[in-house]
């Protein structure tokens, strides 16, 4: 009997990793071959204005949007002669405040003769399932409005300011709005939420060490639908409106960037804005800095003096020599399409099958002690003896298939946390791994020696369970454990292969 549970172990792991690699997709990026060759190491671009540094004066201003209203921050150069420049910041994902954001890149400018606005962002229509880029840029352009009528700031040269997230938002806003003076992009992410997204996660997951296997999660991750909807700004794509643009356009990266497509990023907007005839751009990388243009947690001092001499030296930096320059930037992989899910790319399906799986697994054996209990309270004889070799399997069973689980999403959350924090941890990222690989392999030997009593039990001509209350016991059981063994294989728990 061993032997022949140990072979349904063999055969069963191997048609659950068969089960799982047909599936869903497969994670097989495209390698960068072809990577943009800077011009010069050195960041200084020709043409750049010096001024300053000049006191600066605060104030806070309350921006009319359509439905609400939000406060923003004013900074303005004291004792510039004229009118001056102007920039209006675009927040990412992670910001939200003016307090809280920009504060290093709108303080410079200022220092150096050039107005900046940090509005809030909006937020009562800005969550994790909905966000709409288009409606976002109108808002933002409301901002740009308040800051042309500001006292001492020249309306003909208000630009933009974008970084991460609000490099979708501003391309929008520089082609509905061509009055627009110029556009920043910092750490642009370019192609769409749902490319970028898998991009920076293998990325990561590369950092962290993980093993190939988890790889596979990527596009079923990435390409599924969210559970309860949303998340339709996945497949926004920017291109159309960066094709209009015919501003002035400083690109700016830090090498240590590693969420962001940065060589591809560069040469997908320099395409964009060729195709709008455009020919004024200017790329930066910056040695070190990673998303926020940052380096040891400070924003990198070239960048902010190579920012404010870019725009005061407008026009004449617009198109200046050289166009690309820096730190020599390295992109492994493009950022493409990401493959869609065949099986279990409803979110919702997922949910309510893991779910409904470990509920029926816990609530099983609970409603047959609850039943017992009863019968024996009124006094009522048990029924027939359950088979005890059976019984324990069938609890190894549900138990390992649960506990499988529970320590995949574990160790999934423990390697993002890992992968965010650029940290490495061998004991979580190998360590972790091989104990859900050996707790999906004891779910599978569970499985197979249930089988194996199942097929005894009948050849003997004995009951596999008594009454209709054993019957649903044993079946629900095994049902619920297959449904969790498939899910597991779906995550390549039993992929071939080290």
């Amino acid at each position: 009997m061993r032997y022949r549970t140990a072979a349904g172990t063999v055969v069963g792991a191997v048609v659950l990793a068969v089960l799982g690699a047909l599936m869903g997709p497969q994670w097989s990026p495209v390698p960068l071959t072809d990577p943009l060759t800077v011009q010069t190491s050195a960041t200084a671009i020709t043409g750049a204005v010096e001024a300053g540094p000049y006191p600066v004066r605060a104030s806070v201003l309350t921006v009319a949007l359509d439905g609400a209203d939000v406060d923003a921050q004013l900074l303005m150069p004291v004792g510039v002669e004229g009118d001056v420049p102007a920039v209006v910041f675009v927040h990412g994902a992670g910001t939200g405040k003016f307090t809280d954001a920009f504060l290093d890149q709108a303080r410079s400018l200022a220092e150096h003769g050039v107005a900046t606005l940090v509005p809030d962002k909006r937020l009562d229509t800005y969550t994790l399932r909905h966000r709409d880029y288009v409606e976002m840029a109108g808002d933002y352009l409301r901002s740009v409005d308040r800051l042309r009528r500001v006292d001492g700031v020249d309306p003909a040269r208000v630009g933009v300011y974008a970084e991460s997230e609000g490099a979708w938002i501003a391309p929008v806003m520089a082609a509905d709005e061509p009055g627009i003076a110029f556009v920043v992009l910092a750490s642009a992410p370019v192609v769409p939420p749902r490319q970028q997204a898998a991009f920076a996660v293998d990325s990561y997951l590369r950092n962290t060490g993980v093993p190939q296997q988890v790889f596979r999660a990527i596009p079923r991750a990435v390409g599924m639908s969210l559970p309860g909807g949303g998340l339709d700004y996945a497949d926004f794509d920017v291109a159309p409106y960066q094709r209009r643009m015919t501003q002035p356009v400083l690109v700016v990266y830090g090498t240590a960037d590693a969420s962001m497509p940065v060589v591809q990023g560069a040469e997908q907007i320099i395409r964009d804005l060729a195709i709008a005839g455009n020919t004024q751009y200017t790329v930066r990388y910056y040695r070190g800095a990673d998303h926020g243009i940052r380096v040891d947690e400070i924003v990198a001092p070239a960048f902010l003096d190579d920012l404010s001499g870019w725009v005061l030296g407008l026009p004449a930096t617009g198109a200046a020599y050289p166009r690309i320059a820096g730190d020599q930037p390295s992109q492994l992989y493009w950022a493409g399409p990401v493959p869609q899910p065949r099986w279990l790319g409803d979110g919702d399906v997922l949910l309510v099958l893991v779910a409904g799986a470990v509920g029926l697994l816990v609530l099983l054996p609970a409603g047959r002690l609850a039943v017992v209990g009863v019968q024996h309270l009124r006094g009522r004889e048990p029924g027939p003896g359950r088979d005890r070799t059976l019984t324990r399997r069938l609890a190894l069973l549900s138990g390992a298939s649960v506990a499988t689980v529970v320590a995949l999403v574990w160790y999934l959350v423990e390697v993002a946390r890992l992968a965010v924090g650029y940290e490495r941890n061998g004991w979580i990222v190998q360590g972790g791994w091989i104990a859900v690989r050996v707790l999906g392999l004891v779910a599978v030997y569970a499985a197979a020696a249930v089988v194996v009593r199942l097929r005894r039990l009948r050849r003997a001509g004995e009951p596999m369970a008594h009454g209709v209350l054993g019957h649903v016991v044993l079946w629900g059981t095994c049902a619920a454990s297959a449904a969790l063994l498939v899910v597991l294989a779906y995550w390549g728990v039993y992929q071939l292969g080290i």
